[in-house]
């Protein structure tokens, strides 16, 4: 059978799912589609100019090369197509995003052909995604006195790519749907379930609102009552887009409520509108700017007040709030992008300028944030081989500058890695700041999209200025499905030759890693005031500062080294007292959420801002359990201030896994790997002879908000609770339920275990192992009455367990251990009462393979405990996720239900769980 007549068959395939077919991105279905074009008697001719016209991807796809060659054909009168005139194929090369289609679209602009060169010249002047190849190209041709190649270099430096562009609508009429009450995780949009399907986007699109289909449905009526709105999705009493960055969440409804980005191209929208009570999560919010999206902060719920200013709470002493205006499902309200403000009936509710600042409202005009990224640097560039000053045609960035005030530690970062801006001025928190990035990281469910849209930016190559990036293979690694291997392999090529250390050897030269993403890019950074860019929002690592993002801006950060956003404040954190023998530093974690609100009134100062945590003493891989429960805290990130001498230590950690990486054949031809070693060793040097102390931020910066934490109140274990059964189902699902182990009396029942996921490090297994020994020598015998799933979060911990004697403990007492040879292809759907020592990698955490049984009661260390995403509910009973320490879930699993205290400090006697201790040393500069 043909390659043709295998797409018709898949079209059938797709047609009883209720799919369109799938777009072409291959260059050998594409160049069988063009022979029966030229055909003009073959019996599919009509079927394949349709996919040849409206179903190629765009960019650097072998399809798309396959196109703009036959389209140049066309424009030249190589070929003639009836159907496609010359001005036709030039129109579609405009809609193609740049790589080859400008390749051509230059060929012809610089041809001999006068009057073909004009009309390619003015398609050329609309385009943005040039490369150096392309302006190497035109700065040729323009030294050599072209006349095409001036006019277009003179129209990129006005931006006249931008300038002529429709103006934003003054008025956007929008009709409200309520996609959920309390805090929406963006597994609503985009289940981890459905993660195999994220680069299918119709496909995918199948699956908003966790494929509630009477959702749908909804969504749908209201478009068709509502043809000349835009259907604006909320989460009621709640943030939207909690727990992740997931670009395929905005695609999703982007796709069901957005604006068709060009009708050459299916199934890609933009310009979604989203909002919340309590506005979108900091990570998703950024995801809706690379859309060209509208995130709005409605706060139309607010805490009530008594005369003195305090908070009013009800009798569990939660807030007690009134609603400002309603936006339930169904109402019109009209944003105003002149005024920034949104109307209802004419009658102003809201001001939402922070929606519409001008940098927003210029990625609104341009289709996204790309094309402004991408357009500024060509206009810079035209303006360097014109050798004129650059008009002002972008809005200025923000420049705070505020005198006499010092600096915090993300402050000094951005000065220091920012570009663009007034040079020699001291930026400060509100700025807006193009930064060089140092390190990125692409995780396995995100990373094909991220190879669709470096190749939708016609990028080829990683950029000279990033240090080093790694492509991982964590959040596929407990299930080899027949999925993980059409996608992966094809996912680590595309990403090794982009210029990634891939944890998958395209070659084969190398053993498969699996490990944890932001466990390997830890390890990786190796400087205190590096950028970071991960496409997961758990990408906040103990050194520099890390930003989790959406999979267009790691793209972006891959392609260009850079990324855009505002220094956000800062909350300073620090700690008094002393912990106590039995407590992990886990509680630790918990505590500072739980005695932040406390201290504040139930306002969650940490929510869009840095958390400055100075945790002093604690080594890079312990410290990474409070800055990755960041993501959970909904701050945007957060740095580890350390002395000097811990930072050392973590520097040296850091070099040998990363010469055990370079040991196993993962450096590339530039050797990143080395590099960083290199970059690492002249830290270490920097900070043992004093020239450049560890990061620290100056005496007299100004922070938001200061959090101290008092050890001595944490007094016992303290958990996570999704609380599933609230009547105020806002209240569910949320992180900031914290509550001690003695609330559950030692009688909860706990159905299943997980000891994994990137909150745990080496050091949760060393207690796991010995918490075991323990458990034998009291009972003489360990028995588990509900399963235990462990996963070590890399390969180098299950290596470095293994010389030590610990993963022989572990072996002792489990019932099943992975074997690489012979991986699962089938997740389980039940569990036996036994340890599992499970593949490093994500597992339960990421809910897109293993999940727990429905209903289940988890006790788990990860980071997750949105409902579905461990553990879904049955018929009978609602599944929950608590969230605690390596200790409690070991003993849970032990005995069935959760321990009580006595129980607890019985099972850790004798072992040191924690060596952290408030630093004793001014971590100020």
């Amino acid at each position: 059978m043909s390659i043709y007549k295998d797409y018709l068959k898949e079209i059938e395939e797709r047609k009883s799912q209720g799919l369109h077919p799938k777009p072409i991105d291959g260059a050998e279905l594409l160049s069988k589609i063009i022979e029966q074009i030229k055909d003009e008697n073959n019996e599919y001719r009509e079927d394949s100019l349709n996919f040849f016209i409206y179903n190629v991807l765009p960019g650097t796809t072998s399809a798309a090369g396959v196109k703009a060659k036959f389209l140049k054909e066309i424009v030249l009168g190589e070929s003639v197509v009836k159907e496609i005139t010359p001005t036709f194929a030039l129109e579609q090369l405009s809609h193609m995003k740049g790589g080859p289609s400008v390749e051509v679209l230059l060929d012809v602009a610089l041809g001999t052909d006068l009057t073909l060169a004009k009309e390619a010249a003015e398609i050329l002047k609309t385009q943005v995604f040039l490369y150096e190849a392309d302006t190497a190209r035109l700065e040729e041709a323009f030294k050599s006195g072209n006349a095409i190649a001036k006019e277009i270099i003179e129209s990129y430096a006005k931006a006249e790519f931008f300038t002529k562009l429709p103006e934003v609508e003054e008025e956007i009429e929008v009709v409200t749907y309520i996609a959920g009450i309390g805090d929406i995780s963006t597994d609503l949009l985009s289940p981890g379930g459905d993660a195999h399907s994220r680069s299918d986007r119709e496909l995918h699109g199948q699956c908003l609102f966790e494929h509630n289909k009477e959702m749908q449905k909804e969504l749908l009526a209201l478009k068709e009552q509502h043809p000349d709105k835009r259907v604006m999705l909320i989460a009621e009493k709640g943030t939207m887009g909690v727990g992740s960055s997931r670009m395929s969440g905005v695609n999703n409804v982007a796709l069901w409520t957005g604006v068709p980005f060009s009708k050459y191209v299916p199934f890609i929208n933009f310009a979604p509108v989203i909002a919340g009570t309590n506005g979108i999560a900091p990570i998703f919010l950024t995801t809706v700017s690379v859309t060209g999206g509208i995130g709005i902060d409605l706060k139309n719920w607010v805490k009530q007040k008594d005369a003195a200013g305090n908070t009013i709470v009800d009798e569990d002493g939660e807030p007690v709030l009134k609603q400002t205006y309603s936006v339930d499902t169904g109402t019109v309200l009209t944003i105003n992008t002149k005024t920034k403000k949104l109307y209802k009936d004419g009658e102003e509710l809201k001001d939402i300028s922070t929606a519409l600042t001008p940098p927003k409202m210029e990625f609104i005009k341009a289709g996204g944030s790309y094309a402004v990224v991408f357009g500024k640097k060509l206009q810079t560039l035209a303006c360097k081989i014109l050798g004129i000053d650059i008009p002002e045609v972008y809005a200025t960035s923000k420049e705070v500058s505020i005198e006499g005030q010092g600096l915090t530690a993300v402050e000094k970062i951005f000065n220091k890695n920012a570009v663009g801006n007034t040079p020699g001025k001291t930026l400060h928190a509100g700025s807006n700041v193009r930064v060089e990035v140092n390190i990125v990281g692409s995780q396995d469910t995100t990373g094909l999209m991220t190879s669709q849209e470096l190749e939708m930016m016609a990028a080829t190559v990683i950029s000279p200025i990033v240090d080093g990036a790694y492509q991982s293979g964590c959040h596929t690694a407990s299930v080899w499905d027949d999925k993980s291997k059409a996608n992966i392999p094809r996912l680590m090529s595309f990403m090794n030759d982009f210029g990634l250390i891939t944890g998958r050897d395209p070659k084969g030269k190398y053993f498969p890693m699996t490990d944890v993403i932001h466990k390997v890019l830890n390890d990786i950074t190796v400087g205190d005031w590096d950028i970071i860019i991960g496409g997961d929002s758990h990408t906040r690592m103990s050194k520099g500062v890390a930003f989790g993002a959406d999979s267009g801006t790691v793209a972006l950060a891959l392609a260009t080294g850079e990324a855009t956003m505002p220094i956000p404040e800062s909350v300073k954190v620090t700690f008094k007292g002393q912990m106590k023998s039995y407590m992990d530093f886990r509680d630790v974690v918990h505590a500072t959420q739980s005695q932040m609100l406390k201290q504040f009134g139930g306002e969650n100062v940490f929510q869009g801002r840095i958390i400055e945590v100075h945790i002093g003493t604690l080594t890079s891989d312990e410290a990474f359990t409070f800055t990755d429960w960041t993501a959970e805290m909904k701050a945007k990130a957060s740095i580890c201030i350390s002395e000097d001498d811990t930072l050392i230590e973590s520097l040296e950690i850091a070099k040998g896994r990363i010469q055990i990486m370079i040991d196993k054949g993962m450096d590339n031809a530039k050797q990143v790997l080395k590099g960083l070693v290199d970059k690492a060793n002249t830290r270490i040097t920097e900070l043992k002879t004093g020239i450049k102390p560890s990061l620290r931020p100056d005496a007299n910066a100004k922070y938001h908000a200061e959090v101290i934490i008092d050890l001595d109140e944490i007094a016992e274990p303290m958990i996570a609770d999704p609380d599933v059964n609230n009547e105020d189902v806002s209240k569910r699902y949320t992180h900031d339920n914290i509550r001690p182990l003695s609330y559950y009396g030692g009688t909860k029942k706990v159905d299943l275990g997980f000891v994994g996921s990137c909150m745990v490090h080496k050091g949760d297994m060393k207690i796991l192992a010995q918490m075991l020994k323990n458990i034998e020598a009291q009972q003489g015998k360990v028995e588990f009455k509900a399963p235990l799933v462990v996963a070590p979060p890399t390969y180098n911990i299950v290596d470095e367990l293994k010389a030590e004697g610990d993963w022989d403990v572990l072996v002792k007492y489990s019932g099943f251990e992975f074997d690489d040879s012979a991986p699962k292809g089938l997740a389980r759907t039940k569990y036996e009462n036994m340890l599992y020592l499970e593949r490093p990698g994500c597992n339960l955490c990421m809910g897109n393979q293993e999940k727990a049984e429905p209903g289940d009661t988890v006790m788990a260390t990860s980071t997750r405990l949105f409902q579905g995403r461990v553990v879904k509910d049955s018929g009978e009973k609602k599944g929950e996720s608590l969230l605690s320490s390596t200790p409690v879930v070991v003993l849970s699993t032990i005995l069935g239900r959760t321990p009580t205290m006595k129980e607890y400090e019985a099972a850790v006697d004798g072992i040191v769980l924690t060596k952290f201790k408030p630093s004793q040393k001014q971590l100020v500069q």
